[in-house]
Order: structure tokens, then C-alpha cells, then sequence
């Protein structure tokens, strides 16, 4: 959810690019404005959970359960917690894309200079606001704010100012791992499909044998989504690539078993709302399927210019929707009495324009900067 969609162009640096082979078909390179746009979507999936689909806080902020507010579409809105899965398919595809000829310097200071500058605004930003005495939610100290900027407070085991920094956590892991196996000693086919195989088997074994720290690393509920996306990154320099495909389809049988087992809720007589397994396993196939689709170009005529501004401010906005959207459902429909339905959308506007405010004034001075100083080497 953190991805900036670049140049899909596959040479290594300093080498030539190899000739196709003839019954190979490649998708051009150009950056790929509809996995911008899938993204947003995705960010929009979770922000419908967060305002309509599941209770806990937003249930304050509405007065009463979205049960209630939503009576016909909170159990469709329960389904948007998934949007977090299809991000780490795209994210797959996104960072071997993106890793791929690039050294390890580089790789790490495109993602540091990508994921701090807006998570720090955020942090700062969410910190103050619930700090105001106005507003009906606890803030966390002061101690704790100032570790959340390290992005490392959930395994030091400090209060969290962001709910969705969890999955920023699960991103570094795979960052870290993808770093050492890849980039660090070079991208290319062969290394990308061993550490595929090698990630997916360690993951499913490390299930198998409850060793909590292997899970920790290995983080085999997620792994399939991630693994998911650099096979079809690998079917998008070759369509006809059918490691890529193999892949692919292991890692959605995989993914939408472990989606299953931790969503499906049947059995539950006080959950929100029942979620059916074909229902969730729908959505975690919709997801791969729009990543493919991509991949095989063909959505290549999704080219609008209003699509790159859309993934621009998915980050943000994925940042800053949910705790501080309690305040304005908060605002509007307690305070002002504004019906459910324009509470809802007037919340989602609310927090694209903050996602812009952010990226205009936050990421673009400060993205490149830093970007720079961690890319010069001594």
C-alpha cells in the first residue's frame, strides 16, 4: 500500500536488455496508471470497513453500531478488510518491479524516502488532533508517540497512533526479506522464482511446526499475497512464463485458505457481521484477477493522468482515514445531524483532501530529499 508504480523496464544496469524470444509476448514499458488506480480502490475497500463495516470505535463516532446506519451494507462493507490483501499482491508485483536492477542502497532509500515522510505527518498529525480536548478519544503518551515514528511500535510493544500501521509492519518484513535474498545479490529470474518457492515452503512449514518466532519473520498468512504478486510480476515481463503462473495460482490457493480461516465467522453469533467463505474467497480472486489483468496488459488503455494523482494520495489517505475519520463521522452526523449516507461519503472526500494536503506539502518536498541523502555512499 506503499508503492510508487515505476518504469517496468527489466535491463540491469550496465547490461544489455535480452532479445525476446519469438513466442514470448512483453508488455511495453510505461508506467502502469491502473495499479495506481487499483490501489485506491483497495484503500477505499478498507476505509468502507472502518466507517461501515465493523464495530469498536466507529460505533461511537456514529452514535450507535453501523449495523444500524448501514442495515443493507454493512455485511458488503465487512468484505473491505480484504483490501488490505489485495494491497500485498500489488505490492508483490510493485517492489520486485521496483527492486529489479537496482542495488541495495538504492532499493532501501526508494523506501525509506516513499514510506516516512507521509508516515510521520500522519503521526504527528493524528497525535495532535486527539490530543484537543474536544475530541472523545484517548490519545497515547508522549513516549509512545515518539517511538510510532520509528515505524517499529508494535514489536517494542508501544501503543499504536495509527490502527492500519500494523500492516506497515507486515510491509517492512517483506521489504527486509525481499532486500537480503534479492536485491542484495541481483535480481534476476532464477533468484526471484528460489526465493518464491523457498519463502512460500518456509511458510507453510513454519504454520505447521507453531514456532513463533519463524512466524514472526515468515509471516505465513500473508506471505501468499506478496508471492502472489512477484509471480505475476514475472508473467508480466512473460505472459507465457509458467513458473510465474505456477506460482501465482499456488500462492492464491494458499492465501484465500489462510483469508478464509481468519475471516470466515459463521459460527459466531455475535460477530458483526457473517462473512461466507464465497464471499471472501470472491474477493481475494477479484484481487489477484485485477493484478493479472494488469499484468497482461490488459487494462494498458487506463492510461488517464487522474490515475497516477489517485495512487499519489492512496498512502496518505490510507494513513490518516480511519482515526481520523472518526472525528469528522464524529462532527457531522452526531454534532450536525447530517444523515448517514452523506456522513459517510462527505468523510471519504474529507480524508482524499487531507491525502492531497499531505502529499503536496509533506512527500513532495521531503520524499526526494531524503531520497538523496540515503542514496550518497561514502
Amino acid at each position: 500500500m506503499t508503492e510508487t508504480v515505476v518504469s517496468t523496464s527489466t535491463a540491469r544496469p550496465g547490461t544489455a536488455a535480452p532479445a525476446p524470444a519469438p513466442t514470448a509476448r512483453r508488455a511495453a514499458p510505461g508506467r502502469l496508471r491502473a495499479l495506481d488506480g487499483l490501489r485506491l480502490v483497495a484503500a477505499l475497500m478498507v476505509a468502507a470497513y472502518h466507517y461501515g463495516g465493523r464495530g469498536g470505535h466507529v460505533t461511537d463516532a456514529w452514535g450507535s453500531s453501523p449495523q444500524h446506519q448501514f442495515p443493507t451494507l454493512h455485511t458488503l462493507f465487512s468484505y473491505g478488510c480484504l483490501g488490505v490483501q489485495v494491497f500485498f499482491v500489488i505490492s508483490g508485483f510493485v517492489i520486485c518491479m521496483s527492486g529489479w536492477g537496482r542495488t541495495l542502497t538504492s532499493f532501501l532509500a526508494s523506501r525509506v524516502s516513499r514510506l516516512m515522510p507521509a508516515y510521520w505527518g500522519a503521526v504527528v498529525l493524528v497525535t495532535a488532533v486527539f490530543a484537543l480536548p474536544v475530541v472523545a478519544y484517548d490519545a497515547v503518551s508522549p513516549s509512545d508517540a515518539l517511538v510510532n515514528l520509528t515505524m517499529l511500535q508494535q514489536p517494542l510493544g508501544a501503543d499504536r497512533v495509527l490502527g492500519v500501521c500494523w500492516t506497515l509492519w507486515v510491509e517492512l518484513r517483506f521489504y527486509a526479506l525481499f532486500a537480503l535474498f534479492v536485491v542484495l545479490p541481483g535480481a534476476n529470474r532464477r533468484r526471484v522464482l528460489l526465493f518464491c518457492g523457498g519463502w512460500l515452503l518456509a511458510s507453510v512449514l513454519t504454520r505447521a511446526a507453531h514456532e513463533p518466532l519463524l512466524d514472526l519473520v515468515l509471516m505465513p498468512e500473508y506471505a501468499p499475497f506478496f508471492i502472489g504478486g512477484i509471480g505475476l510480476y514475472l508473467v508480466h515481463r512473460d505472459r507465457r512464463d509458467a513458473h510465474g503462473w505456477g506460482i501465482t495460482a499456488v500462492s492464491f490457493l494458499i492465501g484465500q485458505h489462510y483469508a478464509v480461516g481468519e475471516l470466515w465467522n459463521a459460527s459466531d453469533p455475535d460477530a458483526f457481521a457473517h462473512r461466507t467463505t464465497f464471499g471472501i474467497v470472491l474477493v481475494v480472486a477479484l484481487g489477484f484477477a485485477a493484478v493479472a489483468a494488469i499484468a497482461l496488459g490488459w487494462l494498458s488503455r487506463a492510461d488517464w493522468h487522474w490515475l497516477t494523482v489517485a495512487g499519489a494520495l492512496t498512502y496518505p489517505f490510507y494513513l490518516v482515514h480511519e482515526h481520523l475519520g472518526w472525528v469528522v463521522i464524529h462532527a457531522l452526523h452526531r454534532s450536525l445531524h447530517v444523515p448517514s449516507a452523506p456522513t459517510f461519503a462527505l468523510t471519504l472526500a474529507a480524508m482524499l483532501l487531507l491525502a492531497w494536503l499531505l502529499h503536496r506539502f509533506v512527500e513532495k518536498p521531503l520524499t526526494p530529499r531524503l531520497r538523496s541523502a540515503l542514496s550518497r555512499t561514502r
